[in-house]
């Protein structure tokens, strides 16, 4: 393991009333990112998104078809070792992060061939981060994002247009066991925040989602009784759990991901992230959320939120810092989506979600991978660990500002 500062110890976290503390009560700041597409592939993240081959399952079946399963694994592996390395590692606190959100695939740690045992290689990628994060003074969100079966029809839950999580009991089960070992290994280390226990479980009713997360919470607490419990959000919201004190639940946060400006919600731009962190109309955005939390007496997590993509530079470095200011004004924990993201020309072009990009004219080549040679496969994933990088300035310099941004200073 690399290390480039002296390793400091870090409280083990808990909540208390709608606010994340340390162990002595004190209340901490946690402003983060996602490291997308380390442990979970993303396609549209490293350049290569087709329609053929657009989620991690198809490309394991077509790297099965053509090569085998052990030369499959040799390339899984080879990707998780080039896509976030000390680099990357090295370059996050220099955003003024002090978390890290990592998601992962079932299988990382659970053996395919033999369900419910362990990988032999289980732990060595989320050790890996958690030590490495924890001698930067950082801490680590655990996040399971693409469950067995598969959570939602969208291809981020790993396998798309599955969403056979919700009605195969065996898969809950299994996903219980998985959380088990989990919670069982890291139940001590403090360095782990919590454990976001389902990301974006889409696939089912808000009503059922809230019933099996509460089941699913009750097979961790078993284990851990130390650790923060992430409860996920559904696309209509939280309502269906009621106060989780009131539920038994303790040491829980909610999780939901907000996103101005993307995915309907407007346009990206200065008005829709001023109404959304300012609460206009009055009592709304995140004042109405704000209000929810203390109603129910738990801390939120933003677990995912982009304020600085399709936006100019400048302002798109402000509006990031107003952001995470306005989330630890609430007491909310919040990292962003994502971390790092490759394209085929490079550069830092407004559509580019990643605090770290490939350089301009460092090109990324879309790869068929039902057709391409292994050697270029393989040329192709060193290439994520060695490309040059060029990080998005604005951001960093707004997040290490002593005197914080008012990008809505003038507006009307």
């Amino acid at each position: 393991m690399t290390k480039t500062a002296p390793e400091r110890a870090l409280s083990m976290l808990r909540t208390q009333g709608t606010q994340w503390v340390k162990a002595d009560g004190a209340p901490i700041q946690l402003k983060g990112t996602n490291l997308g597409n380390w442990l979970m592939l993303e396609f549209w993240m490293m350049g290569q998104s087709t329609k053929a081959i657009d989620d991690q399952c198809t490309l394991e079946a077509t790297l099965d078809r053509r090569f085998g399963y052990v030369e499959r694994e040799r390339l899984m592996r080879l990707h998780r070792d080039n896509w976030i390395t000390a680099r990357d590692w090295d370059l996050m606190p220099q955003f003024g992060l002090n978390l890290v959100r990592v998601p992962f695939i079932w299988s990382l740690i659970e053996d395919e061939q033999n369900p419910r045992h362990l990988r032999p290689d289980a732990w060595h990628y989320l050790d890996e981060a958690i030590n490495q994060a924890e001698a930067r003074g950082m801490y680590v969100v655990l996040d399971l994002h693409g469950a067995v079966g598969a959570q939602g029809h969208e291809h981020h839950s790993g396998c798309a247009g599955k969403n056979l999580y919700w009605s195969t009991p065996e898969y809950q089960e299994r996903t219980a066991w998985l959380w088990q070992q989990i919670a069982n290994r890291y139940k001590n280390r403090a360095a782990v925040a919590g454990y976001s226990i389902l990301n974006e479980p889409w696939g089912t009713s808000e009503a059922e989602m809230a019933a099996v997360m509460k089941e699913l919470y009750a097979s961790v607490r078993a284990v851990d009784p130390n650790h923060i419990i992430i409860l996920p959000g559904h696309s209509r919201g939280i309502d269906a759990y009621g106060k989780p004190g009131d539920q038994g639940m303790r040491n829980v946060a909610f999780e939901m991901h907000f996103y101005p400006g993307h995915f309907g919600w407007a346009k990206p731009g200065l008005d829709v992230h001023r109404d959304w962190l300012q609460c206009v109309p009055q009592g709304g955005g995140t004042c109405e959320w704000n209000a929810r939390m203390m109603a129910w007496d738990t801390p939120l997590f933003v677990g995912e939120f982009q304020p600085w993509a399709d936006m100019d530079d400048e302002l798109g470095g402000q509006i990031t810092r107003a952001s995470y200011d306005t989330y630890a004004k609430y007491g909310w924990a919040a990292a962003t989506w994502s971390f790092k993201m490759l394209s085929n020309a490079g550069g830092l072009v407004k559509s580019n979600w990643g605090m770290v990009t490939n350089v301009e004219g460092a090109n990324i080549p879309a790869v068929d991978f039902s057709k391409a040679s292994l050697g270029e496969i393989e040329q192709l994933i060193k290439l994520f660990g060695s490309v040059p990088y060029q990080p998005n300035r604005q951001v960093m310099k707004w997040m290490n500002s002593l005197v914080p941004p008012k990008p809505f200073a003038q507006a009307p």
